[in-house]
């Protein structure tokens, strides 16, 4: 059976990035930075005030107190977005709003809240510190700095960012399409009635939220049955809507594994053998003229999506343009003791905590493929390598924080 790293190794040799596009910033949201942001004007781009209140001279309020207020003339009133050029001389003040560009000889704002809010003249009844509530040209970011650098996500606060710099598109890997169907005559569309020998569908659901948590655009096709043309007939219909396609079942060694016996004749995708428990059938490769990777992933419900997991996601994040990182590991002590097949990597379903002593770990007594409840209880994957058969309680092992868990 071929490792666990070497099919990862396989898979990344065929994926590469989506190509950048530019896009309008709301349709640049959640793709991947393909260019370094630089502010080409400093941010703010001129001194303004923090808050409502009035511009003044220093030497003119030092003295002001609660009992000893100072009144000065107000000689201006300045707005946001008042284009006019203001200043003040010694024993004058001006009227500022928040964001309004701060007046030639201003060295302080002080608040509103400390005068009597005066608008012809004004009672200052507290001494501001020099510079107070006074926001300088390029306190935030100064011109030539790099804002974004390459590779970031584009988020809620980047997509602000990339306003505040006055970029209307950006340059981006946008967000992967992920099309997802599952393939079985015994399957049903939920809330419908289910008969003998039928179960709900539900690995396409889970796997579209999976790319979705992967930063890609996730879409549902369903599912289909176990009928060759039909298979093959989707598939090549779904490559318009695709950048990666995923199916679910039909990919081990029964006489009705469609998905195989269907995508082996194209000659792009392999089928294969993971040293891993579960999951072991993988299937992989490409498909129609542009080449769009495809992934055949286990039919049972938790080896689909440890398969994701651990070779599906980080092919997501090369096509993004993004480090193809594993999920994040650490060490944890084993609160119960675990085994596994001799010659497979295990990925048990388990509960990580972290204590007063460090992370530990406690696996779950439902470990059968089929068994999604105890996914959903779960937040972590014990690796039982494969040359253990067991590890005893309080030993430590190596375990994968699932994302978004």
């Amino acid at each position: 059976m071929k490792t666990v790293e070497q099919h990862i190794a396989d898979i990344l040799s065929v994926v590469q990035p989506v190509y950048p596009i530019e896009l309008d910033l709301l349709r640049a949201y959640g793709g991947v930075l393909a260019e370094p942001i630089t502010a080409d004007v400093a941010l703010p781009p001129f001194d303004n005030s923090a808050m409502d209140g009035y511009a003044v001279r220093m030497a003119d309020v030092a003295a002001a107190g609660p009992g000893s207020p100072v009144k000065l003339p107000v000689v201006a009133d300045i707005g946001a977005g008042d284009g006019g050029v203001y200043a003040i001389r010694d024993g004058m003040a001006a009227r500022i709003m928040t964001g309004a560009p701060l007046p030639a000889g201003a060295e302080a704002v002080v608040p509103v809240e400390w005068t009597d809010g005066g608008i012809a003249e004004v009672l200052i009844r507290r001494a501001p510190r020099p510079g107070n509530a006074v926001r300088r040209a390029g306190d935030d970011v100064r011109p030539g700095t790099v804002v974004l650098r390459r590779g970031t996500r584009v988020g809620s606060a980047e997509l602000g960012l990339l306003a505040s710099v006055g970029r209307k598109a950006v340059k981006v890997h946008p967000r992967p399409r992920v099309v997802v169907l599952s393939t079985g005559t015994e399957l049903v569309e939920p809330g419908r009635p289910i008969g003998p020998g039928q179960i709900w569908e539900s690995n396409s659901f889970a796997l579209t939220a999976a790319a979705m948590e992967a930063g890609c655009a996730g879409s549902r096709h369903g599912f289909i049955s176990d009928d060759p043309g039909g298979v093959l007939g989707t598939i090549e219909d779904l490559l318009a809507h695709a950048d990666v396609l995923i199916t679910t079942g039909g990919v081990s060694m029964g006489a009705h594994d469609v998905v195989k016996d269907v995508l082996s004749r194209l000659g792009t995708v392999s089928f294969e053998r993971v040293a891993m428990q579960p999951g072991m059938p993988q299937g992989w490769g490409t498909v129609g003229e542009a080449g769009t990777p495809i992934f055949t992933l286990p039919g049972n419900p938790v080896s689909a999506y440890v398969s994701f997991q651990l070779f599906v996601r980080p092919a997501l994040a090369r096509l993004q343009g993004l480090a193809p990182e594993p999920l994040p590991s650490v060490r944890a002590r084993l609160t119960a003791p675990v085994s596994s097949p001799e010659g497979r990597r295990s990925y048990l379903r388990s509960i990580l905590e972290y204590g007063p002593d460090g992370y530990v770990v406690a696996p779950v007594t439902r470990q059968g493929s089929h068994q999604f409840s105890a996914l959903a209880e779960t937040n972590a994957l014990i690796v039982v390598p494969e040359p253990a058969t067991s590890i005893g309680a309080d030993q430590t092992v190596e375990v994968m924080k699932l994302p978004n868990r």
